[in-house]
């Protein structure tokens, strides 16, 4: 019989998006999530990013407040029942990692930097969950700050995921950056989405699908202005779109929209958000979009639920590598069961006693010949690389940088420079990890 502790846990998700930072707070019992809290914050990252691409003293200290306030909720929490993922800002921001390290300590919980693919897998899992199961095919958008995710998807399963460099914080900037909203404006927002989009327009297309989903912030705002302006009865529709374009271009100015639905501290990314709306209709064809409530924290606390009952995504990840790189897995195997066998002998002096660290060297052990597809020269050298620069779902950045070290470290003269980006406890674990 399970016990109230394993019957019953608490787990935490948040989401440093280049705008709003999120929490969600849920009970887990018997395999299904309560939300217990939300909590949400415009801390507007991706605008406080300086001409060379560093987060700004003004901007870090806006996040790293925020951060303090949702530590005071998730510090008695086990790391273990906690993910704090960033995204587009943090993926481009040149001092992520001093920020990460502060981040870290303000949170009291370890950070990871996931890719756009990540991010995309994620949302489709969040949407995927809020949504009744019809068997019918999704597209699911999702406008950050910085970036905007498009997933095709079936059931529970993303099919094709893009991440695209446009998001309602960066489109604002460089076409409304004064406030001021022209026609000559909007049409040239609009016209840098549509060349942002091309590269996916024919694919998505030729797939096709039954529904049209969007998640997010912006298009939940979006949605509640054409819906509380009675341009549509529910979603958002190519003709309610066509009234907001106009409403935008009569207000004139971000801080005269003056918009039922609309939160006032949405008003100066609101036409970046309505120009890359207008520009997906346009070049996807969609003629109505519903709108979600679950996006990216949800999917994360399900990809949590997963991993903690065993079913994580990293580990179908690993598989398929193994076939696709032709690994042989007999080998992989006995490779794997000697680097487990040495690390129960020295974990408890070492201090890797921890499932992750196991888990870590389970999956090297199984991927350390990934490198002999391309050359058996240097192939460690090879493998590491792949490693780090494949999109890998369920894989963080930081966890591919992980794996790829001690790939890279498995045979030869053993590297230094690999071990040196980390943070130096962190640093140190893997290198006793790698011997």
């Amino acid at each position: 019989m399970e016990s109230d502790e394993t019957a019953e846990r608490t787990l935490a998700a948040v989401d440093l998006g280049s705008n709003s930072f999120h929490m969600v707070v849920a009970r887990e019992r018997e395999g299904q999530l309560q939300v217990l809290d939300r909590l949400r914050e415009m801390v507007r990252l991706a605008a406080g990013l300086d001409e060379h691409n560093d987060i700004t003293p003004a901007a870090m200290e806006r996040a790293l407040a925020c951060l303090e306030r949702f530590g005071q909720r998730l510090r008695e929490l086990p790391h273990e029942n906690v993910r704090v993922v960033g995204t587009n800002t943090l993926r481009k921001a040149r001092n992520s990692r001093r920020f990460m390290r502060l981040a870290s300590s303000r949170i009291g919980h370890p950070i990871e930097i996931i890719s756009g693919i990540e991010e995309a897998r994620l949302i489709y899992l969040g949407v995927s969950h809020s949504l009744e199961d019809d068997g019918g095919r999704r597209l699911v958008m999702d406008i950050g700050g910085g970036s905007t995710e498009f997933i095709l998807g079936q059931r529970f399963q993303p099919q094709e995921m893009e991440s695209l460099y446009m998001g309602c914080v960066s489109m604002s900037q460089r076409f409304f950056g004064d406030g001021r909203i022209t026609e000559k404006r909007l049409r040239n927002a609009v016209l840098a989405a549509r060349q942002e989009l091309e590269g996916i327009e024919a694919r998505f297309r030729e797939l096709g699908w039954d529904h049209a989903i969007g998640a997010s912030g912006s298009l939940l705002a979006i949605r509640d202005v054409v819906v509380s302006s009675g341009w549509s009865q529910d979603g958002i529709t190519t003709d309610s779109l066509q009234e907001l374009r106009e409403a935008l271009l009569r207000a004139g100015h971000a801080q005269a929209l003056d918009l039922p639905g609309l939160q006032p501290e949405r008003r100066d990314i609101f036409a970046g958000a309505v120009a890359i709306v207008l520009a997906t209709f346009e070049g996807l064809g969609i003629s109505m979009m519903k709108v979600s409530q679950g996006a990216l924290r949800e999917g994360l606390l399900y990809d949590l639920l997963g991993r903690i009952h065993h079913e994580d995504v990293r580990e179908n990840t690993v598989q398929a590598l193994m076939r696709r790189f032709g690994i042989d897995a007999a080998q992989a195997a006995r490779v794997e069961k000697t680097a487990l066998s040495l690390l129960d002998q020295a974990a408890r002096a070492w201090g890797l006693e921890g499932e992750a660290e196991r888990n870590l060297i389970s999956m090297a052990a199984r991927l350390h010949e990934i490198g002999l597809a391309i050359s058996h020269s240097r192939f460690h050298r090879h493998g590491a690389y792949l490693l780090e620069n494949m999109d890998l779902p369920g894989f963080s950045r930081n966890e591919q940088a992980r794996l790829a070290a001690l790939v890279r470290a498995h045979r030869r003269k053993f590297p230094k420079a690999p071990f040196r980006r980390f943070p130096r406890d962190e640093g140190r674990d893997l290198r006793r990890s790698a011997v």
